[in-house]
């Protein structure tokens, strides 16, 4: 097994005073989840089989999203011995903001089936642990109402190739305080995600016996999450995809209003830069070309991302391009997504390239089982990981994992 070697220049050091966070008292209700798989299992049962099917599934054959937890097996750490790490922080500035730590919750559509009002429990459990969350343009709850309760909230369109669709968007996210515009650019068409047909998955949702049955079965959900939300807020409809309000999660016009989006292309990106004023990422990279376009366009920072697994089945782990990706982006901020789930993911993206890491479906699983109680847990228990493996790895600072605490297993 061969060292990593250096190549990237360093990150500056975040103040000392952002890592200083003490740990909300310890939740007697999650004593049980040491770790963010036990909220998982925990879902599994808690959730209609079509939703868990949902929210874990990939596409096809689930080849990219296997690979994504896969690929970082590829690497283990070298550590450093007889360090003074007693002063460690792992806060870490983003965007001119200082986060609490070097993660985020990912955008994820159509949430607010799967756990209540989970647009709005992501971003108020984000604000409270100062980390940021993206709110998908596939949301259940107004853009507006979620920036409100959420200053760390960013958000994430899918847009169409068509200009009077896209500037009133763009105009919109601005006028409701966003600082950040994330594009997802790996969705041109809808995904073969076959495992959604086999769980009784579909959105629009159509109702049938094999439906009602797995909902009946499962009343937690469907009294605490379905019937609660239609009852007090109506029928969910997306609420974020266009400078208007979109259809229902019933609506057989949904394929209609998500038409379009494969005639997307670079020059809407340029045209995206010219008219907002915050910061743009680009989601959904996965070459070194893409990197050096989206660097040409003025973009801020990219999304080294294959959407978990969910669009091209057999797509490459984003980890796994990462180093390359990072080289061609230099000038730019590089965020990875995708197959994260402990701090020691978290640490060797850091060290392959990274600037931050999102992750997403853990989060829903939390929120599912806990509501915001349950996703501040995770993010405590992400955030504790993340800084017990910088003591176990001989480092203070997110700006000392560099590559050489790495060796290659495989590959």
């Amino acid at each position: 097994m061969s060292t990593i070697q250096a190549d990237t220049p360093q990150a500056t050091p975040v103040a000392a005073n952002v890592a200083v966070r003490q740990p909300p008292a310890a939740d007697p209700r999650f004593a049980r989840y040491l770790a963010l798989d036990d909220f998982e299992a925990a879902a599994r049962r808690h959730l209609p089989r079509m939703l868990y099917g949902f929210i874990s599934g990939g596409a096809e054959t689930n080849a990219a999203r296997d690979g994504n937890r896969d690929s970082f097996q590829d690497y283990a750490f070298v550590p450093r011995m007889l360090v003074d790490v007693s002063g460690r922080s792992h806060g870490k500035m983003l965007f001119g903001r200082a986060y609490a730590a070097p993660f985020g919750i990912a955008p994820m559509g159509a949430a607010g089936i799967c756990a209540y009002r989970s647009d709005l429990v992501f971003a108020q459990a984000a604000a409270a642990a100062n980390v940021p969350m993206i709110l998908s343009a596939a949301s259940l709850i107004r853009l507006e109402e979620v920036r409100a309760a959420g200053p760390t909230a960013w958000y994430q369109a899918y847009l169409m190739g068509d200009t009077s669709r896209i500037e009133p968007l763009v105009d919109r996210g601005a006028a409701a305080g966003y600082e950040v515009f994330v594009l997802t650019v790996d969705v041109p068409v809808s995904a073969n995600r076959e495992n959604n047909v086999r769980a009784g998955f579909s959105i629009p949702i159509k109702p049938s016996a094999k439906l009602a049955w797995d909902v009946m079965t499962h009343p937690g959900w469907s009294l605490g999450t379905f019937a609660r939300t239609v009852v007090q807020h109506g029928m969910p409809h997306f609420e974020n995809m266009d400078a208007f309000r979109g259809p229902p999660v019933i609506s057989r016009n949904l394929e209609r209003a998500l038409g379009g989006r494969d005639r997307l292309t670079w020059e809407h990106v340029r045209l995206i830069r010219r008219r907002w004023k915050g910061r743009l990422v680009i989601k959904g990279i996965l070459s070194a070309a893409d990197a050096r376009a989206a660097k040409e366009c003025g973009v801020d920072g990219i999304m080294v991302s294959n959407h978990g697994g969910r669009q091209l089945d057999g797509a490459v782990a984003p980890l796994r391009v990462l180093p390359q990706v990072a080289e061609a982006a230099r000038g730019m901020t590089v965020i990875l997504d995708g197959g994260v789930r402990r701090g020691t993911d978290v640490l060797k993206a850091l060290a392959l390239g990274a600037d931050f890491v999102f992750l997403g479906r853990p989060f829903l699983y939390a929120a599912s089982v806990g509501g915001e109680a349950g996703v501040r847990h995770a993010i405590e228990l992400l955030s504790s990981e993340v800084g017990r493996d910088m003591a176990l790895m001989g480092v203070s600072d997110l700006s000392e994992v560099r590559p050489e605490l790495l060796t290659r297993t495989r590959g």
